[in-house]
């Protein structure tokens, strides 16, 4: 029992999850950066890219930790861990800003979207 409740966890993060956060997560990213003050994303091709990287980012977040970074979904360690995940994007994808105010301000809105949109985005 303990084997097949193993395997069924393996397939929850496979990659029908990761696309499927990676669609939310674009739809959620547009929003967040829409509504917070110090976060600008540049254009489409921006925001599809760095929905990536955040997707990339939170499955191997996911899978080397363990841990969801949603901000409800760890208390204060998930909105610490995706303010410092949309924060960490901005090296990755050229024409992604936030500030480090905007990186918490953001992780709160991620969150309060995340739970209005369905399907986990991050």
């Amino acid at each position: 029992m303990d084997e097949n409740y193993r395997e069924e966890k393996r397939e929850e993060y496979g990659l029908a999850h990761f696309l499927i956060r990676l669609v939310t997560g674009t739809a959620v990213l547009f929003i967040t950066a829409f509504l917070t003050p110090g976060f600008t994303i540049s254009g489409l091709w921006t925001l599809l890219l760095a929905a990536l990287v955040l997707a990339a980012l939170d499955y191997f977040t996911l899978k080397i930790l363990g841990a969801n970074d949603t901000p409800f979904g760890r208390g204060i360690t998930g909105f610490l861990l995706a303010a410092v995940l949309l924060y960490i994007t901005q090296y990755f994808v050229p024409g992604y800003e936030i500030t480090l105010l905007g990186a918490l301000l953001g992780a709160l809105v991620y969150g309060i979207v995340d739970l209005i949109i369905p399907g986990k985005s991050m």
